[in-house]
């Protein structure tokens, strides 16, 4: 039976109707697809912004601490010059003195008495009263250029540390805007929510935990793994299969598995503590008691001051939770994690670092 005009109408009202509800429901698909935080989620994130505060705080403390100390050393240095800058007004007087005498030809008087000698007596007191003469001339005129050469230094000492100084507040500068955004991020989030006192006990509870133990034991196996990585060249040196030998191209290759066994007979406290090599990177996790700690990271060849392979920490985490990047930097200062190939052979230096596969493959070279 054909369809009436009207029924036409209505079937593609339908169809523009259902069409728009598709399109719509496209539309919103990206807002629902992205899953709201839990409350389990929310509260990691509170407490993990609230140890970063912490930790940011403590460098700032630090840089300020820094600060003060370079504004007094530059103090300092300011007076020394102006003391050397007396000291050299009163020898410029008297070098110029010293040069205006050779240039006019004031000192011509000391070759005219060498030639005009009757006897080798008069010769020989000539030489002597000429050299006491030339000896302090030549004095004069060194001692002026030592304490100019200690002045030109000083300001360049100076400029260098004024430098130091800019990139301080910079840092001051960029810290403090961080905690104030982080501090903002927190209150923004207890805004409002009826648990909000007992959340702030527990970041309390959690940032005291950090800074009583957890930061102690962290420590531990920094101190651990520096104290290790020094005695790594010459365990590789002892185990042979682990130096590959192609003319002059040297290939170290670590299994992860043969560096946790080298790491535990160094330490009991690698014994809870795992090693693993992952697309570039290095991931050591473990136990101690209740607490849990990851730390990932990467090497990287380095040339300055010396040719190293040098550790750089990515991501540091306590009991799930991340500090920021201001606690990685301070322990990398603090703990030289470095691998050093001239302990090997003093004739090689590093070219690459690769970690993947569970081995960590360096590539040396000789130096040339």
């Amino acid at each position: 039976m054909p369809l009436t005009l009207t029924a036409k109408r209505n079937r593609i009202s339908i169809a523009a109707t259902a069409m728009l509800l598709i399109a719509w429901l496209f539309i919103q698909l990206p807002v629902w697809a992205e899953p709201l935080p839990t409350d389990e989620e929310e509260m990691h994130s509170l407490l993990e912004k609230s140890l970063s505060v912490a930790e940011i705080d403590k460098e700032i403390i630090r840089i300020q601490e820094q600060k003060e100390q370079l504004t007094l050393t530059m103090t300092d240095t300011e007076k020394q010059l102006h003391v050397q800058e007396q000291q050299i007004s009163d020898k410029q007087d008297e070098a110029g003195s010293v040069l205006r005498a050779y240039y006019m030809g004031e000192r011509d008087f000391l070759l005219s008495a060498l030639l005009s000698f009757d006897s080798l007596s008069e010769l020989f007191q000539m030489l002597d009263y000429a050299e006491i003469i030339l000896t302090h001339d030549k004095h004069t005129l060194n001692t002026y250029v030592e304490q100019y050469q200690k002045v030109k230094e000083g300001y360049k000492q100076l400029e260098t540390r004024q430098d130091e100084l800019t990139i301080m507040e910079e840092q001051l500068r960029t810290q403090r805007e961080r905690v104030l955004a982080l501090e903002k991020q927190l209150d923004e989030q207890l805004s409002g929510r009826s648990d909000a006192d007992r959340i702030r006990i527990l970041m309390k509870e959690l940032t005291s935990y950090w800074d009583t133990a957890g930061i102690d034991v962290v420590k531990q196996y920094f101190r651990a793994l520096s104290k290790a990585m020094k005695k790594l060249p010459s365990w590789i040196q002892d185990n042979k299969q682990l130096l590959e030998i192609k003319g002059f191209q040297y290939t170290i290759r670590v299994p992860e598995d043969d560096l946790n066994q080298f790491l535990r007979e160094q330490n009991d406290i690698f014994n809870n503590f795992s090693f693993e090599f992952v697309d570039g990177k290095v991931i050591a996790q473990g136990k101690q008691g209740n607490m849990e700690i990851k730390i990932a990271g990467y090497y990287t060849v380095e040339n300055d001051p010396k040719n190293a392979i040098l550790f750089h920490v990515d991501e540091l985490l306590f009991n799930g939770f991340a500090l920021p990047d201001t606690t990685r930097r301070a322990l990398e200062k603090e703990f030289d994690l470095g691998f050093y190939p001239d302990l090997i052979v003093s004739f090689l230096k590093a070219d690459s670092v690769d970690m993947s596969d569970g081995e960590l493959t360096i590539k040396l070279n000789l130096k040339l």
